[in-house]
């Protein structure tokens, strides 16, 4: 199942609208149950956003999982629209994920020598000084930069380097 869209706010309209429980928030969000418990002690304060205006539940899907705490939520169709799902600009990542991203250029420039630095860029997150200083080798770092699989590592997806891919 996929997340609904902004799965904080969505939660916490969730949490000031139903009586559903924790577990079933935290599950059809994605988040961990601490979150949603952080979300309903008011640690943080977030304007929740209606999932059944947006068309992401129905009424009564809420409704039969209040009155079934072991009844997960689910989507409408059972799945959420994929449209709906897709990241406009720069994506969050992870402080720890960072140092990976020389690693996943190098991969894309070895596996998909064709891509354009705009693409790489979009794809993994990283500025073109840092494609330049890895295609000239002249990366302070470059002893060490490994070429990895940027799928594997979660910078990207499959399906994204698919749809940057010319096609055959």
């Amino acid at each position: 199942m996929t997340a609904p869209l902004m799965p904080k706010a969505t939660a916490a309209w969730l949490l000031d609208n139903t009586t559903l429980t924790f577990k079933q928030i935290a599950e059809f969000c994605e988040l961990h149950p601490l979150e949603v418990q952080s979300l309903a002690d008011g640690d943080t304060v977030i304007l929740g956003v209606d999932p059944v205006a947006s068309g992401q539940i129905d009424r009564d899907e809420i409704a039969a999982c209040e009155t079934n705490e072991s009844r997960p939520l689910t989507l409408n169709g059972g799945q959420a629209n994929d449209k709906m799902r897709q990241v406009v600009g720069a994506r969050y990542t992870p402080v720890a994920k960072r140092q990976d991203k020389p690693d996943a250029v190098a991969w894309i420039l070895r596996n998909h020598g064709n891509f354009t630095d705009a693409q790489i860029i979009k794809l993994i997150g990283t500025t073109k000084n840092t494609i330049e200083k890895i295609r000239d080798r002249s990366h302070w770092n470059m002893q060490n930069i490994r070429p990895r699989d940027p799928v594997e590592m979660g910078l990207c997806s499959q399906a994204d380097i698919e749809r940057l891919s010319p096609q055959k």
